[in-house]
């Protein structure tokens, strides 16, 4: 059985040299996602079908700031709805105190397929494009993610077999009983193996939608494994069906993705239509 290492949050302290600025790793991960995605979608524009239709590096480029908008405006007002809703509704001004934590991925890719829909109007591109470009470059982003989640030593696994060899204590949980590293696990599943699978698959062209819908239907299921090993939050616990609350924001995930793909597979394909 093995402890949390107990990183320090802080990956680079210049307090100490009279400068007001510390640096914490989960800042960091931030922004190795962002570079990740820049190079990612700037690999992906280069696909024949992507530069016939006039992608650059500067699409990608604005494509992140919007997603960032996205991510962080949807990221926190789906933990302020999906998660906390009378708490907020009773502390308004606590919305905006994004500093003490409170973000939500299933708000975050609501906020993100909102700027998708603004990019793709202001440049009068289809939004299945936009999106079919931009999906596989997500899972190396989560996965960051992950990591971070996993230094800070949060979001930590239920408990587990103490004779289960990565079987971990999280001292942060307060309880020294041995935990699923969940964090490790969905850095595998939604990071690692979501993106091997979405890379391969968006090499080739697809139908309109098919690459969004297969990162629907493989997150969303991918998901809902992850969190039979991922501790619920305190404030909920399990909810209807003994489900936790991202098992039952990730069904309509799913089922928005087996919708779009077939919906996709009935399209003419591009060259087809040509």
């Amino acid at each position: 059985m093995l402890t949390h290492p107990q990183f320090n949050p802080i990956a680079l302290d210049l307090t100490g040299l009279g400068l007001p600025l510390q640096v914490h790793w989960y800042g960091i991960t931030y922004l190795v996602a962002f570079g990740l995605f820049l190079w990612l979608a700037t690999l992906r524009t280069r696909l024949p079908w992507f530069a016939e239709e006039g992608w650059t590096r500067r699409d990608v480029e604005d494509l992140l700031f919007f997603g960032v908008v996205g991510v962080v405006v949807g990221g926190r007002l789906g933990y302020v709805l999906f998660y906390k809703p009378g708490w907020y509704a009773m502390h308004p001004l606590e919305v905006f105190a994004i500093w003490k934590g409170g973000m939500a991925f299933h708000g975050g890719m609501l906020g993100v397929a909102v700027a998708m829909a603004a990019f793709a109007w202001r440049r009068g591109r289809g939004f299945l494009a936009v999106t079919d470009l931009v999906a596989p470059c997500v899972p190396t982003g989560l996965a960051s993610g992950r990591i971070g989640n996993f230094i800070n030593g949060e979001l930590w696994g239920r408990a587990a077999d103490p004779g289960l060899p990565w079987a971990m204590v999280f001292p942060q949980s307060g309880l020294e009983i041995a935990r699923h590293p969940s964090q490790l696990y969905q850095f595998a599943l939604e990071g690692l193996l979501l993106f091997v699978v979405l890379w391969l698959y968006g090499r080739r062209q697809r139908p309109a939608g098919r690459v969004t819908a297969a990162f629907l239907i493989g997150y969303g299921v991918l998901r809902f494994v992850a969190e039979y090993f991922r501790e619920p939050d305190d404030f909920l616990g399990m909810l209807a069906l003994n489900l936790s609350m991202g098992q039952w924001l990730s069904l309509p995930m799913v089922a928005v993705g087996l919708a779009l793909w077939v919906w996709a597979g009935r399209q003419p394909r591009a060259e087809a239509a040509a």
